[in-house]
């Protein structure tokens, strides 16, 4: 399986008094990575909730490799971790412009109604959407 790919470059604000991304962005990359990815599909944090569920993050994952430095060109990889239940796992690398990975990470998230109602089916609104991104996936 592919991966979906976003650009980032590291802006001076998130860098630290280390002269290096400060930690928390990372995830924050890794945010707009997924949501690239997630809205090609029509299941970013919006659309999602359009359909009448939500997300929530239940569970990350970060492994930090390298740092990066202010005004690096990166490139955050996303891929849909396939599953059984009715969870969205998305798995991020972060790596570069020379395809150095600097840190790796796994968001997973609960399938809830608007009401916070946990879901133990996909929905088929949802299921149609994640097999239409793992079919471009595995054809990219």
């Amino acid at each position: 399986m592919n991966y979906h790919e976003t650009s980032i470059k590291v802006r001076f604000n998130e860098v630290d008094a280390y002269r290096v991304a400060w930690h928390g962005h990372y995830v924050a990359w890794m945010e707009v990575g997924r949501s690239a990815l997630a809205g090609r599909f029509g299941l970013d944090a919006l659309q999602l909730t359009e359909l009448g569920y939500l997300g929530p993050v239940v569970n990350l994952e970060i492994k930090y490799l390298r740092p990066a430095s202010f005004n690096d060109e990166l490139t955050v990889r996303t891929r849909l971790v396939p599953g059984d239940s009715a969870t969205l796992v998305f798995e991020s690398t972060i790596v570069d412009g020379n395809g150095l990975k600097l840190a790796v990470g796994l968001t997973t998230h609960a399938l809830t109604d608007l009401d916070g109602v946990l879901q133990f089916q996909l929905p088929v609104a949802v299921a149609q959407r994640l097999a239409a991104m793992k079919t471009w996936l595995d054809e990219s």
